[in-house]
């Protein structure tokens, strides 16, 4: 039998188990976890969409202020899928999530937030191998004292009374803040420009070609830049190539091999051959963009559908395009249509304007 050889490496996404944002509350009974992490919830939302991850506990848990929750109910789980096939979906589960709060005396996190409780001392102690990365410790009612053998770990850790949560939901808050991803931009230029009879992208409204114009707007809002290109397509350019590896779909497959490449950036992408895109409008979308959802896009109304090609894309949009194409579909615009995103105003329509036929192109005044 021929050995199994490993397959190359791809990028993968920020975070742990469940979510890309998720902390852990360890060293206290049950009851003080999920009383805190609802406390906390209360504070985080509406800004942020909370998750939470616990165990059956055999009672009325009374979780409704958590928009997402999932509990281990030991045979199953509380979405009645098998407990042995439920490792690779749990991301999924709180897709819509900004952030994803754990019992820890149940499952792993990504970030520890320690609770000092005296009853559960001993317990604490054998679970030190969960302790990877502390953000905070939390006093319990009546505690003043940080057992001795996490001392070593918990170098400029900030410590906190179980009381102050708007400090503790603070702190949570700006962990999230801080993991806020970076916006890359991303030139559509694989188009084959069939009906146009020569390269969109090479055309110059602007006294350079557009893919290098689009790049140059796009430098203003983003810390890197690239073109998306077709496999086969070689371009002279200044800026850095992304080559499709999602072949034959167009600016879907271009949008996700740019995600394949960096799954924890947002992908801010602009198509070639709509030369009325300006600094004003992709400032907008800049200015408007919400991180809690799919993407922000504008609203067309000549179509009455949001539009595609002018669009951030969130981390959380990569693997929700890969859903869809599992379901046989490649078209960006569908999955804006039916998923959360934020879709705003355009400044003005004119930055619709399609130009792919050299028909097109004679009746334009830039």
């Amino acid at each position: 039998m021929k050995k199994h050889s490993k397959h190359g490496e791809i990028i993968k996404p920020f975070g742990g188990k469940f979510h890309r944002n998720e902390f852990s509350f360890v060293g206290a009974p049950c009851e003080v976890i999920q009383q805190l992490s609802k406390q906390i919830a209360q504070k985080l939302e509406p800004n942020l969409n909370v998750g939470y991850v616990d165990a059956s506990h055999g009672n009325n848990q009374n979780l409704e202020v958590f928009s997402s929750v999932y509990t281990d109910m030991i045979i199953h789980h509380q979405l009645q899928f098998s407990a042995n096939d439920s490792e690779y979906k749990m991301r999924s589960l709180f897709q819509a999530n900004d952030l994803v709060l754990i019992n820890g005396n149940h499952f792993n996190a990504e970030k520890q937030m320690v609770i000092i409780n005296s009853k559960k001392e001993e317990s604490l102690s054998r679970k030190l191998d969960r302790l990877s990365n502390i953000v905070a410790v939390i006093l319990d009612e009546g505690e003043s004292k940080v057992f001795d053998f996490l001392k070593e770990k918990l170098e400029n850790v900030p410590i906190f009374k179980i009381g102050e949560i708007e400090m503790i939901a603070a702190l949570i808050q700006g962990e999230v803040v801080n993991r806020k991803p970076k916006l890359k931009g991303l030139v559509l230029a694989g188009g084959k420009s069939l009906r146009m009879g020569h390269d969109k992208g090479a055309i110059a409204y602007h006294g350079i070609p557009q893919r290098e114009f689009m790049a140059d707007l796009l430098s203003n809002f983003c810390d890197d830049v690239f073109l998306s290109v077709r496999k086969e397509q070689e371009l002279q350019s200044s800026y850095p190539t992304i080559k499709d590896t999602f072949l034959e779909m167009g600016p879907f497959g271009g949008i996700l091999s740019a995600f394949k490449q960096d799954p924890n950036a947002a992908w801010f992408t602009v198509a070639t051959d709509i030369p009325f895109v300006d600094q004003q409008a992709l400032n907008k979308l800049v200015e408007n963009r919400n991180l809690s959802k799919i993407a922000t896009c504008f609203h067309n109304s000549k179509t009455g559908f949001p539009e595609p090609l002018i669009t951030i894309w969130e981390p959380r949009a990569y693997p929700a395009m890969l859903r869809f194409l599992g379901d046989g579909y490649n078209c960006p615009r569908k999955v804006l249509i039916n998923c959360d995103v934020e879709e705003i105003e355009v400044p003005s329509e004119k930055v619709f304007t399609n130009i792919n036929t050299p028909e097109d192109l004679n009746k334009i005044d830039i």
